[in-house]
């Protein structure tokens, strides 16, 4: 019996020891802006453990994500990288739900002062903004357009052939989807984006993330390692605390 007991406490001991019982693992929050002297210290994408400190001098600004949502701490003094705060899981699931179907048409989404419009899904194409933009994989891509006024065609046209497609808005709607075989974009990946009033093109870079990571720090790495600047912002300005 005394034999069964000792196995049964080095089991345990192993176990504790490789981290499988006891606290759960340190969780870490991510730079997702960084400005002032200390910037190279803290660049957009590094990892900082909740429980530690961080030093900033006179000028420096950080912004920081973890799992209760975005802070920005400001120099000068030394400053812990956690707070405490209600999580932002609920608020992360919402931003990043994927959704799917050929054709998708919705009302529009309101926000902000004087019923100003918010990109509602990180996974939409904003179409005010250029760059490049990290995708998960989807059988449909979804465009957003800050405005819902009238019916709007916007052309999406390869920078490498003379491929391209039409997205078209409904009046009264802010977003309008095309199906991956629309646009399949494992072919070209770089495109112009014009919209129908005429102007500058939009330069679009689609980045294919897979299996997008399914918690803010990891996916916020993710944005910043694969220059998604413009969606690491939206999940910043969304997930502030």
């Amino acid at each position: 019996m005394s034999s069964a007991k000792s196995v049964l406490a080095t089991a345990v001991f192993s176990l504790a020891a490789l981290g499988f019982l006891g606290s759960a693992p340190a969780s870490a929050g991510v730079v997702v802006k960084s400005s002032g002297p200390s910037a190279g210290s803290y660049p957009v994408g590094k990892k900082l453990d909740d429980a530690a400190s961080i030093t900033l001098k006179t000028g420096d600004s950080i912004t920081v994500l973890t799992d209760s949502g975005t802070r920005v701490i400001t120099g000068p003094g030394t400053h812990r990288v956690g707070a405490r705060g209600a999580s932002k899981r609920t608020t992360f699931a919402m931003l990043t739900r994927q959704r799917s179907g050929a054709r998708v048409r919705t009302g529009a989404v309101r926000g902000g002062p004087a019923g100003a419009a918010s990109n509602p899904n990180l996974w939409n194409v904003d179409t005010s903004q250029a760059g490049k933009i990290c995708l998960p994989g989807s059988d449909a891509i979804t465009f957003w357009r800050p405005s819902v006024e009238g019916e709007e065609t916007w052309v999406l046209g390869s920078a490498v052939s003379d491929f391209h497609v039409h997205v078209t808005f409904d009046d009264g709607d802010a977003l309008a989807s095309l199906s991956a075989e629309e646009l399949p974009l494992e072919r070209n990946r770089i495109y112009d984006f014009s919209g129908p009033t005429g102007g500058p093109r939009k330069r679009l870079e689609f980045v294919m993330l897979g299996s997008a990571p399914d918690n803010p720090e990891d996916l916020a790495v993710a944005l910043a390692e694969n220059g998604c600047n413009g969606q690491l912002d939206l999940l910043s300005e969304k997930l502030a605390s």
